[in-house]
């Protein structure tokens, strides 16, 4: 950080619900002496304002303008990046420091190109909702955004706040998908690669979204054990609804319910089920992976090792059942 920049956050406030960072909250849960405490708590401080400065100065460079809006002119974005919680201690700390120090950071929208006089959020959704009640209006950056800018800023505004849990990445990346973004666009808005967003949606496919929902964000499991939690859910449904309807499931915290749910459906966190079998191919090289339950049976080919082979299998499975059934011996037992 500059000089300059520095001295400049020494005239701003922290800005409201912003997530300490990575590395902060560790640190907090040890004993320090005062000035040490007050150091560490001014360095932090500072490193946020000027965060939030920078992205500030970034818009108004691109000729954006900071208004104060009423919120019913807000509509919300089309592809939301957030599970809805019953109850959001964040939250209520948010509204609480807004009716005390006002809102100090605005939210980002758009004007609607076919309803003038109206705007859409890019981000900023949570101060949004807390102008709403407090009865207010909020202050806003109004900047002409294409569709693929708005939810790129959503998502990175997110990244940057450390605020979304690794389900609520996952949802956002398949909602986007969803409503036609491509590949490019998802992977600029969730700041990740290729192989990552691959597996960010087979995930968020993979369980049903009345699941996530009961479950909520969820916010210490990771990819390890939603991917864990997604095999599982392939393998058992039903009897599901009963359990997350239950007043004791309701009643424990969005990581209690995951654990619940996971433990329900049998396994816990982390640990994984038997080994595969595996297929080598000609060049004595692991070129398919076969899984096996009760129910099932899923083979995947390494497309690197046996390219096409799959699609080969696939458009003859009718001849390999006919061949199959015609060298089985009958069964007598009727």
């Amino acid at each position: 950080m500059s000089r300059k920049e520095t001295v400049n956050t020494l005239f701003m406030r922290k800005p409201e619900g912003s997530a300490p960072a990575a590395g902060i909250e560790k640190s907090s849960e040890r004993v320090r002496t005062g000035a040490i405490s007050a150091m560490g708590a001014s360095l932090q401080e500072m490193t946020e304002g000027a965060r939030s400065a920078a992205r500030l100065q970034e818009q108004l460079a691109s000729g954006s303008t900071v208004v104060d809006l009423d919120p019913s002119l807000i509509d919300q974005s089309s592809v939301s990046d957030r599970i809805s919680i019953a109850v959001d201690p964040g939250f209520d700390a948010l509204v609480a420091s807004m009716r005390d120090n006002g809102q100090q950071v605005p939210i980002l929208v758009r004007p609607q190109a076919v309803l003038p006089g109206r705007f859409q959020v890019a981000y900023g959704r949570r101060r949004l909702r807390a102008a709403v009640l407090l009865g207010r209006t909020v202050r806003a950056i109004v900047q002409s955004l294409t569709d693929n800018e708005l939810v790129i800023a959503q998502g990175k505004e997110n990244l940057d706040r450390q605020d979304l849990s690794y389900i609520e990445k996952a949802q956002f990346a398949r909602r986007l998908e969803d409503n036609g973004y491509d590949r490019a666009t998802i992977m600029a808005a969730l700041s990740t690669d290729k192989g990552d967003l691959s597996r960010y949606i087979s995930i968020a496919r993979s369980i049903p979204e009345y699941l996530v929902q009961a479950i909520g964000p969820a916010p210490k499991a990771g990819r390890a054990r939603w991917a864990a939690l997604a095999d599982r859910l392939g393998q058992r449904h039903a009897g599901l609804e009963g359990l997350i309807e239950a007043p004791d499931f309701l009643a424990i915290d969005s990581d209690g319910r995951f654990a619940r749910l996971f433990d329900a459906i049998g396994g816990r966190p982390g640990k994984r089920g038997p080994k595969a079998q595996e297929w080598k191919g000609p060049k004595g090289k692991k070129a398919a992976r076969i899984e096996r339950d009760e129910r099932q049976t899923r083979i995947v080919f390494d497309e690197r090792q046996v390219p096409d082979f799959g699609n080969f299998l696939a458009d003859r499975l009718d001849e390999l059942y006919a061949q199959f059934t015609a060298g089985r011996k009958p069964d007598r037992r009727n």
